[in-house]
């Protein structure tokens, strides 16, 4: 295959690959306009993006040994198909019921596309090329995991939610075509034609129970009897399966791959770089709309920062590999992301849109460094036949990670936001008792509504239309003599109703950034191990080894 060829193959597979990944994320922010639409609950929009993961994170596996057996362009085509029409489907629902039906199937296209793209670049540039590939491979990963949000907004502010969608449709047309003319047919020669049905239902329901379960732990609580059920069904399912496929003549997974500690550690490394992710755009996103006030559109663009960023850096990865070592390099881009995180804890609302863009810039340089560099190096530790099938493994360690975030970090922040609401309510109640304006019956209202009150706004007209009731009340069973000393007091009063009321919804905004920020730095401390693995995720090459390996390529080419 000739250069102006490789490119063309090439060009054709990211579009597929970052058509498929940008779906993960770019629906995330049109939910609220699609909730209003629907006239349906959060709860319920939420299986919009849920649906989507959960059937992806199933499949991945699966999709990967599928490919290497029957053929990996026409399954990578069949996905983009599929894709395409799903894309359509959800574009055209007219029903809630049947958008979240269409998103599964569109998750389900979703795992051949992502899982086999990358051996197929594999396939059409030499072993050589086969680091840089990759790490432009990561380049693309983070960036189109991470201007989800941007697009989204922008989309949706210029169109409406339906066009995020019927975008597919001309990307996964132009894809088939240039896949079909361009990319030529690849398997593992290593595997045969069976199917292990066994292996691909245990790996199924394990991977389903454990993801849905995630994704229910905060609605439903971690120890509940639901939540622990899904955890024991996905455990011993996985049993069954390792069992499965170390009896089994030709299994699905070849556990030897797990025997090579450099993949281990880098499944490991994707995995809380996944997580971690989750804390550079999910948390921030919501600090940004629901403390700094934006709307999606300008919270999405800020946080597409993230991926430009991390594009650049991807990029930067392969010279900086060359000279730190990949291990270094990956350990380097993880212990970024730490600090990226640390960093975010000192945001406040007074915080400006600089401050969140120089810490986005951290973040998206970790997650580039790292990516780019993990991806390289774990693939580059597979037999080459084998990279199909480690391909979907790490994209499912990816997204397990992905999907373990926003349960965990939600659950941590929506404890630790319980704690700072009492404070909260107690430090404005001690404000409003050491006033001296309001009577004592004013304070005892006000004091009420905000111990019984499930949310943390107080309400500046709720207050004074309180006081404007009691007013008229007053007025009406006052002499006319007192009316004026009344209306007076009552309307200083107002006057310090409209200086105390900030000052107390500014309190509860204090609290919750410091569950924000305990949040954050919780993240930081989880993602540390990931430094460990990082160093221990590619074997140590030395320069004789590289010449080696330099000979044998071109001997073999």
């Amino acid at each position: 295959m000739n250069k102006k060829h490789q490119n063309i193959s090439f060009i054709a597979i990211i579009l597929g690959f970052f058509m498929a990944l940008l779906d993960t994320t770019v629906v995330n922010i049109t939910l609220p306009r699609m909730t209003e639409y629907f006239n349906t609950t959060m709860d319920h929009i939420s299986w919009v993006v849920n649906a989507y993961n959960l059937s992806t994170a199933v499949i991945l596996v699966t999709a990967s040994r599928l490919s290497d057996q029957f053929g990996r362009k026409k399954l990578f085509i069949s996905g983009v198909f599929l894709f395409t029409i799903s894309s359509f489907l959800c574009g055209i629902s007219n029903s809630l019921q049947l958008l979240i039906l269409f998103r599964t199937l569109q998750g389900i296209a979703a795992a051949f596309v992502v899982t086999i793209a990358m051996p197929l670049s594999a396939e059409i540039f030499p072993p050589e090329k086969r680091r840089t590939i990759m790490a432009l491979w990561g380049a693309f990963s983070g960036l189109a995991a991470a201007s989800g949000p941007s697009i989204g907004g922008i989309v949706t502010q210029f169109f409406n939610w339906r066009y995020i969608f019927f975008i597919n449709i001309p990307i996964g047309c132009i894809c088939m075509l240039l896949t079909m003319k361009f990319i030529k047919e690849s398997y593992d020669p290593t595997a045969s034609k069976n199917i292990d049905f066994f292996g691909i239902i245990t790996i199924s329901i394990a991977m389903f129970c454990l993801t849905f379960a995630l994704m229910k732990a905060n609605e439903k609580g971690w120890t509940s009897s639901f939540i622990l059920s899904f955890f024991a069904i996905s455990v011993i399912a996985f049993i069954l399966f390792v069992i499965i496929e170390l009896k089994v003549k030709e299994p699905m997974v070849p556990l030897s791959l797990f025997k090579s500690i450099p993949f281990t550690n880098g499944s490991i490394t994707l995995f809380l770089l996944g997580l971690g992710m989750m804390s550079g755009t999910y948390l921030l996103s919501f600090f940004l709309i629901q403390i700094k006030g934006l709307n999606q559109l300008s919270a999405g663009l800020i946080i597409s920062t993230m991926s430009l960023t991390s594009m650049i850096f991807s990029i930067l990865a392969t010279i900086l590999t060359k000279k730190l070592g990949s291990r270094l390099t990956s350990a380097l881009g993880i212990l970024l992301l730490c600090i990226s995180c640390y960093l975010n804890s000192s945001l406040t609302q007074n915080s400006s849109n600089i401050d969140f863009i120089l810490r986005l810039i951290v973040a998206g340089s970790g997650t580039g460094l790292s990516m780019a560099t993990l991806i390289g190096s774990v693939m580059a530790n597979v037999p080459l036949d084998k990279i199909g099938i480690a391909s979907g493994i790490n994209n499912m360690t990816r997204t397990l990670g992905t999907v373990l975030g926003v349960a965990l970090f939600l659950t941590i922040f929506t404890s630790n936001m319980t704690t700072q609401m009492y404070d909260a309510k107690d430090s404005a109640i001690q404000t409003i008792q050491n006033d001296t304006v309001f009577d004592d019956e004013t304070k005892q209202q006000m004091i009420t509504s905000i111990k019984t009150g499930s949310n943390k706004n107080v309400s500046l007209s709720e207050i004074l239309n309180t006081i404007a009731e009691k007013e008229a009340a007053v007025l009406t069973s006052s002499p006319a003599v007192d009316k004026d000393k009344i209306k007076e007091i009552f309307e200083t009063q107002k006057k310090e109703t409209q200086k105390i009321i900030p000052n107390i919804q500014d309190t509860f905004l204090t609290y919750t950034v410091k569950a924000f920020s305990f949040t954050f730095k919780v993240s930081a401390i989880i993602l540390l191990p990931g430094i460990l693995f990082a160093l221990f995720s590619d074997k140590k090459r030395s320069r004789n080894m590289k010449n080696k390996r330099l000979v044998e390529n071109i001997n073999n080419a």
